[in-house]
C-alpha cells in the first residue's frame, strides 16, 4: 500500500511528532512538497504533505490561520508537517488550534530533521509501493495464464475475480452471459447487457466505467478481439477503483481472453473452407463424402434432421453505380447485415452446445442447423427483430428457410431456401419459412411484376374489345371460368342467356387463338385474372 502519514510518523529517522488530527493518520501520501507561499494551493493537486516553516505567515494569527487550514483542507492536503527552531521554536498555538478545528493532521519536524529527507522517505515508501505492485501484477498474471490453460476461461474469471476482490463476467458476441464468478455474478452480469451492446458498436478494442446495477458497484467494461467488430466482452465489478496490481490482472485477462475467443484468421479460414466444402459435398448428393470430410467438427449434426437457412441482403448483389465511397457503404452494411446474423447463429450454437455449419458465400450467408434446435430459433428471432425494426435502405437483411431435410435430401432443401427467399423478397418480408409457402396459398406470389406483365398482355386483345362497348367478354370469363364451364350456372350469375355466354366464349377463342377447351389455357386465364384482379377488367 502506498505511505500513509502513520507509517511517517512511526519512521524512526524522521522523530515525527503528532500535534493535531491523530484520527485521520491512515491518510494515504501521494507526494511530500515543501512550500513557503502564503497561499500554495493553486499548486496543489490533493493528497500531499505540506512542508512549511511560517516563513511568510503570521502563524501566531488565529483568524489567518483558520483561513490557511480551511484552504488547504479544501484542496486535499492530508498533512501539514511544521519545522520547529527555524522561524518558530514550537508550532504556534493558533496553527495548532486551527487544525485541530478543521481535523487536519499537523506533525512537529524537528530541527535536525531535513524537509529532503522526508520527501525521500515518501518517494522511497511510493517506488516500493509501486514495485510491490508490478510484482504483484506479474505473479496475477502468471496465475490467470495457469487458470486459463488449466480450466479455460472459467478458471481465468474466477482467478480474476479473486485478485480484484470482486467479480467478472464474460459476453459472447450477442451480449449473453457466457460464464460468470463468484456463481452469484451471473444475475448481476446480466443485468449490464444494454452496456455492453453499446460498448460493442465501438471499434475494438474500447472500454467503460458504468455503474453496477443499483449502484452496487463500480464496474469495468472491455471489448474482446482484434477486428472491427468486437466478438465478446469482460466485466469486473469491484467496490471502488482498482489499484495498480488489481490493473495489471484486467488488463492480463483482457489480453488472455482475447487470445481465447478470437481465433487465429488463418485457422478460421481454414474452418469455412472446410465447412464450404462439406456443404458442395451435401448439395452434389454426396452425404458419405461431406461426413468423412468434417469428421468431428460438425458433431452429429449431418446424422440428423436439419435446416437449411439461406439469407441475402436486400440488394440482393445489387446493380452498379453509386461510386465508389457509396458502393464501399453499401458493402459494410450488407456485411453487417449478414455478419449480425451469422453471430447470432454461432453464439447460440455456444450457448446451447449445439454444432452449427455456417459458410458465407459472398452476399449470401448459408447456414445449416439442427431442427428444432437453439440455432434455427436464434436465427428466426433475429429476423423477427429486423422485421420489426425494418429499414427501407438497401442492404437490409431477406431470409429463407426449409423444411427439415436430411443429408440425402440437403439439395431439395437448399432450393426449398432459395425459394422461400425469393418468396421473401418480393413481398418485402425478412423471414419466408418453405413450409408457410405450402400451407399457404399460391395467389400472393401472383404480385410478381413479370406476372403481372404476363396477365397483361394475356388479357389486353380481350380488354381492348371491351373498351369498344361490343360486349363483356373478360367478366363472362371469369364467370365461366369460377363456375368450371358450368353454362347454366354462369350464365345466371351474368343475368344473361346461356347461347350469349356460347357466343361470347367462341369470341374469347377467336380473339386470343386459343381454345378454351385445353386445361393449360383455362389454368393461364384464371391466373391472368386473379393477378388483375384489382385492375379495371
Amino acid at each position: 500500500m502506498p505511505p500513509t502519514l502513520a507509517s511517517l510518523v512511526h519512521h524512526s529517522a524522521l522523530k515525527l511528532t503528532v500535534r493535531a488530527g491523530e484520527d485521520r493518520l491512515d491518510a494515504p501520501v501521494r507526494w511530500a512538497h515543501a512550500s513557503e507561499l502564503a497561499d500554495p494551493v493553486p499548486y496543489m493537486e490533493g493528497g500531499e504533505l505540506l512542508l512549511i516553516t511560517a516563513l511568510k505567515l503570521d502563524a501566531e494569527d488565529r483568524e489567518a490561520m483558520r483561513r490557511y487550514v480551511r484552504r488547504l483542507a479544501g484542496a486535499g492536503v492530508v498533512g501539514l508537517g511544521f519545522a520547529v527552531g527555524v522561524h518558530y521554536d514550537d508550532i504556534p498555538e493558533a496553527l495548532v488550534e486551527a487544525a485541530r478545528e478543521e481535523g487536519l493532521p499537523l506533525l512537529e519536524v524537528p530541527r535536525r530533521t531535513p524537509f529532503l529527507a522526508i520527501s525521500k522517505a515518501v518517494s522511497a515508501a511510493i517506488a516500493a509501493d509501486q514495485y510491490r505492485a508490478v510484482t504483484a501484477g506479474f505473479a496475477a498474471q502468471r496465475e490467470l495464464t495457469r487458470q486459463t490453460l488449466t480450466d479455460g476461461p472459467e478458471g481465468l474469471l474466477a482467478a480474476l475475480a479473486s485478485q480484484v476482490d470482486g467479480w467478472a463476467a464474460l459476453y459472447d458476441a450477442s451480449g449473453a452471459v457466457v460464464a460468470a464468478a463468484p456463481d452469484w455474478a451471473g444475475r448481476r452480469a446480466a443485468r449490464l447487457t444494454a452496456e455492453v451492446t453499446r460498448l460493442r458498436e465501438r471499434p475494438a478494442p474500447a472500454s467503460s466505467v458504468v455503474a453496477g446495477p443499483e449502484n452496487e458497484d463500480r464496474v469495468e467494461l472491455h471489448s474482446l478481439g482484434t477486428g472491427r467488430r468486437p466478438r465478446a466482452a469482460l466485466a469486473v465489478g469491484t467496490a471502488s477503483a482498482p489499484g495498480t496490481a488489481e490493473r495489471y490482472a484486467v488488463h492480463s485477462a483482457v489480453a488472455l481472453l482475447t487470445l481465447t475467443t478470437e481465433r487465429s484468421r488463418s485457422l478460421y479460414a481454414a474452418e469455412q473452407r472446410i465447412g464450404a466444402a462439406v456443404l458442395r459435398m451435401l448439395l452434389a448428393g454426396e452425404p458419405d463424402h461431406a461426413r468423412a470430410v468434417a469428421g468431428d467438427l460438425y458433431g452429429g449434426l449431418l446424422d440428423a434432421p436439419f435446416r437449411i437457412i439461406v439469407a441475402e441482403t436486400g440488394g440482393g448483389g445489387g446493380g452498379g453505380g453509386g461510386g465508389g465511397r457509396a458502393s464501399r457503404a453499401r458493402g459494410e452494411a450488407n456485411g453487417d447485415a449478414l455478419g449480425a446474423l451469422a453471430e447470432a447463429a454461432e453464439s447460440a450454437a455456444a450457448r446451447s452446445g449445439e454444432p452449427v455449419l455456417a459458410v458465407p458465400e459472398g452476399e449470401r450467408l448459408v447456414v445449416l442447423a439442427a431442427d428444432g434446435g437453439t440455432v434455427v430459433s436464434a436465427c428466426c428471432e433475429h429476423a423477427a427483430a429486423r422485421e420489426a425494426a425494418r429499414r427501407s435502405e438497401d442492404g437490409d437483411l431477406v431470409v429463407g428457410l426449409s423444411a427439415p431435410a436430411g443429408p440425402i435430401t440437403a439439395s431439395a432443401a437448399y432450393k426449398q431456401a432459395e425459394q422461400a427467399l425469393s418468396v421473401a423478397r418480393r413481398r418485402g418480408r425478412v423471414l419466408v419459412e418453405h413450409e408457410q409457402m405450402a400451407a399457404g396459398s399460391v395467389l400472393p406470389l401472383l404480385a410478381d411484376d413479370a406476372v403481372k406483365a404476363f396477365a397483361d398482355g394475356l388479357l389486353r386483345a380481350l380488354r381492348d374489345h371491351d373498351a369498344t362497348g361490343r360486349g363483356d367478354l373478360v367478366a363472362s370469363l371469369r364467370a365461366w371460368l369460377s363456375r368450371h364451364g358450368q353454362w347454366d350456372a354462369a350464365a345466371a350469375d351474368l343475368g344473361v342467356h346461356r347461347h350469349t355466354l356460347r357466343y361470347r366464349m367462341r369470341r374469347v377463342e377467336e380473339i386470343l387463338g386459343r381454345s378454351l377447351d385445353d386445361p393449360d389455357v383455362r389454368m393461364e386465364l384464371w391466373l391472368a385474372l386473379k393477378a388483375t384482379a384489382g385492375e379495371a377488367g
